[in-house]
């Protein structure tokens, strides 16, 4: 069977594929007026009147059709107001862009679609819903739409998707400057730079080293001696005299002739 497509009036493919995204029953459609403020629509106007403007009330449906290609498939989405009765086609609106559909500045129940007509004929009426929590619907069928379309960010950048700029990676400079060191502390305190006009710690290559166990003084060699002290010593040894070795007798030994023992 042959699938025609209710917003142009066309054949569509045979795997085509079409899905209701969103229907109420009863909408009451209105003849606006050219819109004269740049900051919105006011539906207070179009129900002036005892709703003098109104047209008809029609029935609104919002229809997905998804079309098979060699390289994947084409989403396109349609509001369409059809006559309740025999869901005759009264207009479509090709659900392109967001301004496609705007809500009132007065009433969260009211909205303006830009239609379609045979020729490429366009017009902008006014809609209506009897119950807000179906206006509210129909405003979350149509962000979904957006999504799935990416109509959202193609209206913040007039049509266009915006380019993501990849940032430069900042290259950071970790070579040595002028008149710079790295001193490394052993005891667990890191490391850092240092520059070469201040003192530079004691120790070997730039190394500091650690404190003494215990923080005790006491655990350092004891201080070489004074001056004075060096001198005292060295006239000390200059004036001792080794004691001269004395005679046999001297040291308690007999002379070689063993008394008693002869």
């Amino acid at each position: 069977m042959e699938t025609i497509d209710p917003a142009t009036g066309r054949p569509l493919p045979s795997d085509a594929i079409q899905r209701i995204l969103f229907i109420a029953q009863s909408v009451h459609i209105y003849n606006i007026p050219p819109l004269t403020s740049t900051k919105g629509y006011v539906a207070a106007t179009w129900t002036a009147d005892n709703n003098k403007r109104q047209i008809f009330t029609a029935r609104l449906r919002v229809l997905e059709t998804a079309i098979p290609t060699s390289i994947g498939e084409t989403l396109k989405t349609d509001i369409l107001l059809e006559d309740p009765k025999n869901g005759q086609l009264f207009a479509a609106a090709p659900y392109t862009a967001p301004g496609i559909v705007e809500q009132v500045l007065d009433s969260s129940r009211f909205f303006a679609v830009r239609v379609e007509g045979e020729g490429g004929r366009k017009a902008v009426l006014g809609m209506g819903f009897e119950e807000r929590s179906e206006a509210f619907d129909f405003s979350v069928a149509l962000q979904e739409v957006r999504k799935t379309l990416g109509l959202e960010d193609s209206a913040k950048y007039g049509g266009r998707k915006p380019v993501k700029e990849e940032k430069p990676q900042e290259k950071r400079d970790f070579s040595l400057k002028e008149g710079e060191t790295i001193t490394v502390s052993i005891g667990g305190r890191g490391m850092g730079r240092r520059n070469q006009k201040e003192e530079p710690s004691a120790g070997l290559g730039g190394f500091s080293l650690p404190p003494p166990p215990g923080g005790s003084l006491g655990s350092f060699l004891p201080p070489p001696p004074s001056a004075q002290e060096v001198k005292a010593q060295k006239r000390l040894s200059q004036n001792y005299e080794a004691p001269k070795p004395g005679t046999i007798e001297d040291l308690g030994f007999d002379d070689g002739e063993f008394g008693e023992f002869q």
